[in-house]
C-alpha cells in the first residue's frame, strides 16, 4: 500500500459520521477557513453554512479553497438547514451567551451533535438560538467576554473530540463503504476525478494500494480519447 493511500484510508477510517458544525452567516474568510481546518483536524467531513445574503459567491469561494477534505453543504435559510439535521435526531448547541447556557464541557458530544455558530459581529441570532436544544458557553475569567468565532470553535470541538476519543469512537469507520470508497478515489485521483465529471463516467474501482483496476471503465475512457 502506498504512503499517501495509508494516510486516506488511515483518516477515513477515523472520520466521524454524526458531528458538524453549522456556521450561521459566518463570512470573514480566515474565520471560514479556520474553521474548516479545525474540522478537518478532528475528523469532521461534513460541515453546513448560511451566509449573508449578497455575499455567498465569496464566502463559498472561501471555504470551496479549504474543502478539498471537508465538504461544505450551503444552505438558503438556517431552518432549512438546521431542520433536516434535528429530524435525524441531533442535538444542536449553539454557542450563545443566555441565561440558561451552560459550560461547554458539562455536554455529552459522543452524542449526534451539532454546533451552531453565529456571525462575527452578532454572534447567534435570536432565531437561531431558538432553535438550538442546548446553549454553550466558554468560561471567561478576563476583561474580554467573547472569543474568535474560529477560536470559540476549535476549543468546544476538541472537547468533543477529546470525549469521543475516550469512548473510542476514532476506533471504528462511521462513514459508509460507498462514501469511503468515493472520497479515496477523489482525494487520490483529483485529475481523473475532474475527467469522469466532464465526460459523465462513473469512477474507476481502486484496488488496495489505490490505483485503477478497472478494465471495463478504461475501455469506455479510450472510446471519449
Amino acid at each position: 500500500m502506498n504512503s499517501r493511500n495509508e494516510k486516506i484510508v488511515s483518516l477515513l477510517a477515523r472520520r466521524q459520521n454524526d458531528i458538524t458544525v453549522f456556521m450561521d452567516e459566518v463570512h470573514k474568510p480566515h474565520n471560514l477557513a479556520a474553521i474548516v481546518r479545525t474540522c478537518d483536524a478532528i475528523g469532521i467531513g461534513d460541515i453546513h453554512a448560511v451566509y449573508p445574503e449578497g455575499i455567498l459567491r465569496e464566502c463559498h469561494g472561501t471555504a470551496m479553497g479549504s474543502n478539498r477534505w471537508v465538504e461544505t453543504h450551503v444552505h438558503p435559510s438556517l431552518e432549512q438547514g438546521i431542520g433536516p439535521l434535528k429530524s435525524s435526531g441531533m442535538q444542536v448547541l449553539a454557542a450563545h451567551f443566555s441565561d440558561k447556557a451552560v459550560d461547554f464541557r458539562e455536554i455529552d458530544y459522543t452524542q449526534p451533535t451539532v454546533l451552531l455558530v453565529g456571525s462575527e459581529k452578532f454572534g447567534v441570532s435570536d432565531s437561531a438560538a431558538e432553535l438550538a436544544d442546548e446553549h454553550i458557553l466558554i468560561p471567561m475569567l478576563g476583561m474580554v467576554q467573547s472569543l474568535n468565532v474560529s477560536v470559540a470553535s476549535a476549543i468546544i470541538l476538541y472537547e468533543a473530540q477529546r470525549q469521543r476519543e475516550a469512548k473510542g469512537m476514532y476506533n471504528r469507520q462511521q462513514i459508509s463503504h460507498e462514501k469511503f470508497e468515493r472520497l479515496r478515489f477523489e482525494w487520490l485521483h483529483p485529475q481523473v476525478k475532474k475527467f469522469c465529471i466532464k465526460h459523465h463516467l462513473r469512477y474507476p474501482k481502486l484496488d488496495e494500494n489505490g490505483d485503477i483496476c478497472d478494465n471495463q471503465w478504461h475501455d469506455l475512457r479510450k472510446s471519449i480519447n
